[in-house]
Formats: C-alpha cells, structure tokens, sequence
C-alpha cells in the first residue's frame, strides 16, 4: 500500500451534506455523495435504498456523471443523512470505483481525521476486473496459411 497525502475537498464534502440534509428523507434515501469530475464539475446523487438492495449512492453517482458527460472522475466522498458525516465506501463500491476509475482519490474518516486516499489504498491488492478480460488482439488464433 502506497498511502499518499492528498489534499482533502471540503468543498465537495459541503455539496455533498447539503444533499444529504436536503434530499434524504425518510428510509429511500439515507446516503448522498459528491463527485468532482476531473474538469472541475461536481455531480451529486443519492442512494435509492430498497429491501431488495438498491444502489449506493456512489454507484448512483457514477450513472449520473455519465449522463452530465462527466467520464472521468478525481475525487468521491459519500455523506450520510442525520448529520452522520463522511461515510467510507462500501466493499462492493470500493471494487466498481476501483475498476471505473483506478486512480480515483476517495474522501475518509472523520472528524479531525479527514483525509484522502486513493481508491486502491482502501482495496489493496484488490482483483481488477480489467486485467482480467480477454484481449481479442491478444487471444486471437494466429493465422496458418
């Protein structure tokens, strides 16, 4: 694990809050979350939670960037209702941001311990779906004429 020191976007933390205090009412949606697409845009979203399992709200994040354009994304935080405050992704968010975006920085802690970190400090040594898919240049059968 390589931990390095990013600087922490409160600011992205804020838009966040503000979703989470403003747009989660009730048992649907508990979780909001923030992202800063890397040409400075910040997307928001919620969970859309469901006893079947729903969506997280990071997951809810990365449909709603597509659909503004924003394909890349430098930094996530996720923000839950009730003032709980900055909430770590979840095993299963933690896979799909690190194989959307590998070098995505992911906003922890709490408190006074706030920090950021890359999305592969919190699943080191993780399984990259990408590695493992077939390169159709790679697996072809050779010609033999």
């Amino acid at each position: 694990m390589t931990t390095q020191a990013h600087p922490v976007d409160h600011e992205l933390i804020r838009a966040a809050a503000h979703v989470a205090r403003t747009r989660c009412w009730g048992d649907n949606h508990t979780m909001a979350a923030a992202t800063r697409a890397r040409d400075g845009r910040i997307v928001t979203a919620v969970n859309a939670y469901h006893f079947t399992g729903g969506p997280c709200a990071e997951l809810v994040l990365i449909g709603a960037a597509a659909a503004q354009g924003a394909y890349e994304l430098d930094t996530i935080v996720a923000v839950g209702d009730r003032d709980r405050g900055v909430v770590p992704p979840c095993g299963r968010c933690r896979q799909v941001l690190l194989d959307y975006f590998p070098a995505l920085k992911v906003i922890v802690g709490e408190g006074d311990r706030i920090r950021t970190v890359l999305i592969t400090d919190l699943l080191p040594e993780s399984y990259v779906w990408a590695d493992h898919q077939l390169d159709v240049e790679k697996t072809a059968p050779l010609s033999t004429s």
